[in-house]
């Protein structure tokens, strides 16, 4: 079977006709860019979408346009990924009500932060991108139905640095933006391939989605729009270019609805294709390098995560 589709193509362009009505989908970051753009583009063929947004307000403001006429409906919740009492209130609440899911997509995240802690007192990168996302998914796990999925976006920036399991806040090395990002991203792939090992029993598959580079999203908030420039095009292939944020969702929704569950669970995604390990040190590259994929330090990420948040999770 021939599951892939064209690498340029937008989020509307892979769903095409699909009919997501019935499925319940839960995405971080839903009030801009890639987040936004991927709820609406689910919305629209009848998944029921709960966006988490910082600021409701600004969450309400930004889904207005499709929201009303939206078949499956769109309803926000309050989430900070920077604070372990907002994520146990967040995933409290949604297992209160006591509705599954079918997929969730954690979207949401920082990068390039300059040296910050979160409300916990973690290097923020780490904190936000990994650490709120594995507490929060992790509590949500009783939700997810047999046949669900898990997207965790992560990003070609995890080629640029490992992920020190030994210091992952910065608390005995000096603190660089991009080591900092590089290794979140990192975390976000090994947490996939451990998160995919312990639910595939369930029917339950994870997968880490790199959506490209595209500019045009608040994740570039602590750069200069030069200095982006200069990221992006260091080291770059000849063949890679920037994507818009429509064309930037669409590995996300191919890899949550329309790519086998086989075929990307556990795996690393990107431009709507399996990638395979791809250990140049050429960050633009295409591929995870060994070591965000390498189930022992998976395990071990998940170990060191758990005692982080103060919880373990046994499934």
């Amino acid at each position: 079977m021939d599951y892939h589709i064209e690498k340029d193509r937008t989020a509307e362009d892979v769903l095409g006709d699909m009919d997501l009505s019935g499925k319940r989908v839960l995405i971080t970051g839903a009030g801009a860019g890639l987040g936004l753009e991927t709820c609406r583009a689910i919305a629209a063929r009848g998944a029921h979408v709960i966006g988490t947004v910082r600021d409701l307000a600004k969450g309400r403001e930004a889904i207005a346009a499709f929201a009303g006429s939206a078949p499956g409906g769109v309803e926000l919740v309050e989430l900070d990924l920077a604070s372990l009492e907002s994520v146990r209130q967040c995933a409290d609440a949604l297992r209160a009500k006591g509705e599954p899911f079918d997929v969730i997509i954690g979207n949401a995240g920082i990068m390039a932060a300059p040296r910050e802690t979160t409300k916990d007192g973690f290097e923020s990168q780490f904190g936000v991108n990994h650490l709120g996302h594995f507490l929060l998914v992790n509590r949500l796990v009783p939700l997810l139905r047999s046949g669900s999925r898990v997207i965790i976006l992560s990003s070609m920036a995890h080629r640029m640095a490992d992920l020190d399991l030994d210091d992952p806040n910065f608390e005995r090395r000096p603190y660089d933006e991009w080591a900092s990002y590089g290794g979140a991203k990192t975390a976000n792939v090994l947490y996939v391939v451990e998160l995919d090992k312990r639910l595939r029993a369930r029917g339950v598959r994870a997968t880490a989605v790199h959506p490209g580079v595209v500019t045009d999203t608040a994740l570039t908030r602590h750069m200069s729009p030069d200095d982006f420039q200069a990221f992006v095009n260091s080291e770059r292939d000849v063949h890679h270019r920037n994507k818009s944020i429509p064309e930037g969702a669409a590995t996300t929704v191919w890899s949550a609805f329309v790519a086998p569950a086989d075929a990307v669970g556990g795996r690393y995604c990107q431009d709507c294709r399996v990638s395979e390990v791809n250990d140049s040190p050429i960050v633009s590259n295409h591929g995870p390098r060994a070591y965000a994929i390498n189930p022992d330090r998976a395990t071990k990420l998940w170990a060191i995560s758990e005692k982080l948040v103060g919880e373990q999770f046994d499934f």
